[in-house]
């Protein structure tokens, strides 16, 4: 008798862990395959053109109620908008080029802030630097001469990557036009299909709440860079070349969290060393501080959406580049959202 009483409760419990369970088994078993199998730009890619497409179909179907395929107009819009964008961005490329501006520009004053570093620095430090922007583009060819089965090898990969988004672009447009738009009622499919089609919406939302999070964290980052590079610089007599190029560069390293910041600010106070120490000092206490106050908009905004603190997105982010790389490193603000979102969703946080 009381061997019964004691085991229902456990029965009990073994039946509300089975929802759960199943749910993290699946979350693990997709990440996994897109990690292992490096489909992390398909299914970013898809998951961007999918989630475009609902959200323009949506805001032209409230301006216009009744409309109809309003989610093939989405998709023909977002495409339009991406290839504008892209004709855009190319053109700008190939003028700044022109002019011996942009990146290209960029990389060399890096490599004069490099050889300015070098009277600063002790002898035994200043002997393994290069003397030269010469030097250090023949110090490049050598390494990459040395190294050539592993620069094809990364160029295979940036060709599959790229070959594996376009993929992922017909995949999300396809499943945008086919996907019911809402959800069936509960029990109106079968079991399997009710739970492919929650995890995916759970998906669908996370990406997008970590996206737009992320896409207003680097745009505030970018203005206040933008601020004190075109803005405080200037009035203080001490403009840094390329201040256009920097600005645009923390814009899209800033679409990385936390480590974009980083990137961007290394770029920068090494162009500062092109005018002084001081400057560059000016420009590392500067970002610095912009930095430091990533971790409250990282709080704030990405943690007030998917319910979780800057310091658990680092570590999500640390393991999973240890684990995969930088795959991992971007994936990881989306299986956290997901992860969270799934343990609050059924009372586990």
């Amino acid at each position: 008798m009381n061997t019964q009483i004691l085991s229902e409760p456990r029965g009990a419990t073994a039946i509300a862990l089975a929802p759960m369970a199943s749910a993290l088994a699946g979350i693990a078993v997709l990440w996994l395959a897109v990690l292992l199998l490096h489909l992390t730009p398909a299914l970013f890619a898809a998951l961007i053109t999918y989630g475009g497409t609902r959200a323009l179909a949506g805001r032209l179907e409230r301006w216009r109620p009744g409309l109809r395929h309003a989610q093939a107009w989405g998709l023909a819009l977002l495409l339009a908008v991406f290839g504008g964008l892209g004709s855009v961005l190319i053109e700008r490329t190939a003028e700044t080029a022109a002019a011996g501006s942009g990146y290209a520009g960029l990389l060399q004053q890096m490599a004069g802030a490099l050889e300015q570093l070098r009277a600063m620095v002790p002898p035994w430090l200043a002997a393994h630097l290069p003397v030269t922007l010469e030097a250090l583009r023949e110090a490049a060819v050598s390494w990459l001469r040395n190294h050539a089965a592993q620069v094809q090898l990364w160029g295979g990969h940036t060709v599959r990557g790229i070959g594996y988004a376009l993929a992922g672009v017909v995949i999300g447009a396809l499943i945008a036009l086919q996907l019911p738009a809402r959800p069936a009622q509960a029990g109106a499919s079968p079991p399997l299909a009710d739970a492919l089609r929650r995890g995916f919406d759970d998906l669908v939302n996370s990406f997008t709440a970590v996206v737009f999070a992320q896409f207003r964290i680097a745009a505030i980052n970018t203005v206040l860079t933008a601020v004190y590079l075109l803005g405080v610089l200037p009035l203080l007599g001490t403009s840094l070349p390329l201040a256009g190029t920097l600005v645009a560069a923390t814009f899209i390293a800033s679409l990385l969290p936390v480590v974009g910041n980083l990137v961007s600010n290394t770029m920068i106070v090494i162009v500062s060393l092109t005018h002084s120490v001081a400057v560059a000092g000016m420009s590392l206490v500067w970002l610095v501080a912009i930095h430091k106050l990533e971790y409250f908009l990282n709080a704030h905004i990405i943690g007030g959406r998917i319910r979780a603190r800057a310091w658990e997105l680092l570590v999500a982010m640390l393991a999973l580049e240890a684990a995969f790389g930088l795959a991992g490193l971007v994936s990881a603000p989306v299986l956290y959202a997901q992860l969270k979102h799934t343990l609050h969703e059924r009372g586990w946080l």
